[in-house]
């Protein structure tokens, strides 16, 4: 027997589709929604609502309702911290690639439970914070074994019904382990042959740090281009410490994203715009590295879309809420609250290939959250505090403060 949910008395829905209604967000004012078997099957006014819709009923009581947001970018799986790495920052020491190992050490050596329970928590709290999706990397195994691991991890939260959905990336090219520091051929080698034969089954993506101090353009391409050959979607961390090749390449490489994007050349802006590539922005760890803002208005201007994301990681990012990073997109990037939004869910699933989620429309995923704010702008204006009242995630309330 399916089940159907009606939500009723919104004072505004953002629904992400322009057909559906007003601006870029697509908003209906005093609107309702059913979801039928996990899917949005009515869309509109609450005047039309059918009468007999759905067998339950979630009152929104006049607030604002959007889709849930899409978190296009993390390294939810790893275990130990970095606060010494950060708090040394602070004092002036930079940021580079190598700190990556510390949390590489840490990982190797927890047991499958510790890695598990550590990211289900994660999980956890990015969901009351309203992300329904989720993209989980590996990369911090670096071993065949290690990286099946978190990959395992990875599916282990999605397949709970009471956690984010994910799609899971793999990212052995995160940087060289300090096995093979010797001979970096050596390690982008396993990577292109028995740690992709290993990983890729249990992957949706392939991800490369093309970035000085982890793997130069040439290792790159050999490893994402393997990736692709095995069925993967290409995905790149590029151009974040400095101006690089990582842009070109993932314009080069028809990737689904090229993410970070601090530091780009106009043509690296035409090159995405031109190759279709989303920009996935990841603000929090800008701030954390004292980097420069990218360059968000001048990639919305070229064309390209544009995702935000919490980067969660150890080291730059250690945050899973999207509300901050909406936040963050206006204050940091320069966005209207209204392109932060769409950038934290329409953007995101651009980012992940995900048709079905990012937005409200008939058909989608029955992802949402209800503010306890009467408008999305509320996420920006009134940063860090607790906005999200309720999360439903396929049709049902997973998270509520009622």
């Amino acid at each position: 027997m399916t089940a159907s949910l009606a939500v009723t008395g919104i004072g505004l829905l953002v629904t992400n589709r322009r057909e559906l209604g007003e601006g870029l967000l697509g908003t209906i004012r005093d609107a309702a929604l059913v979801i039928h078997d996990g899917r949005v099957a009515w869309v509109g006014e609450q005047r039309a609502l059918p009468e007999a819709a759905g067998d339950r009923r979630l009152d929104a009581a006049g607030a604002c309702v959007l889709p849930g947001f899409v978190d296009a970018h993390t390294h939810l799986v790893f275990a130990g911290d970095r606060a010494g790495e950060f708090a040394a920052r602070l004092s002036g020491q930079p940021y580079a690639a190598g700190g990556i190992r510390t949390t590489v050490a840490a990982t190797r050596a927890a047991s499958d439970a510790a890695l598990l329970d550590g990211a289900r928590r994660r999980a956890a709290a990015a969901l009351r914070t309203g992300s329904t999706t989720m993209e989980v990397k590996s990369g911090y195994g670096l071993t065949v074994a290690d990286e099946i691991r978190c990959l395992r991890t990875a599916a282990a939260i999605g397949d709970d019904p009471a956690l984010p959905a994910v799609v899971a990336t793999f990212l052995g090219a995160h940087v060289v382990p300090p096995e093979h520091v010797g001979d970096p051929d050596a390690y982008v080698d396993l990577i292109r042959g028995p740690m992709l034969d290993a990983c890729a089954p249990l992957a949706d993506g392939c991800d490369a740090f093309c970035e000085q101090g982890a793997f130069d353009v040439d290792a790159s391409r050999a490893v994402l281009t393997a990736g692709a050959a095995r069925g993967l979607t290409v995905r790149v961390h590029a151009n974040q410490l400095g101006p690089g090749p990582g842009a070109q390449l993932a314009a080069e490489l028809s990737a689904a994203s090229a993410d970070h994007l601090t530091h780009l050349t106009a043509d690296d802006i035409g090159a995405l715009a031109a190759a279709g590539v989303v920009a996935t922005l990841l603000p929090l760890a800008e701030l954390s590295t004292h980097s420069p803002a990218a360059p968000a208005r001048r990639l919305l201007d070229a064309g390209v879309t544009v995702a935000l994301a919490t980067d969660c990681n150890p080291g730059t990012s250690y945050t899973t809420s999207m509300p901050l990073i909406v936040a963050l997109g206006c204050l940091h990037l320069g966005l209207t609250p209204d392109e932060a939004v769409h950038a934290a869910t329409a953007g995101g699933a651009a980012a992940l290939r995900l048709d079905g989620a990012g937005h409200l429309g008939v058909g989608a995923r029955g992802d949402l959250l209800v503010l306890a704010a009467d408008s999305a702008t509320h996420l920006a204006y009134r940063p860090g505090m607790d906005l999200v009242d309720t999360v439903v995630l396929g049709g049902r309330v997973v998270y509520s403060r009622r």
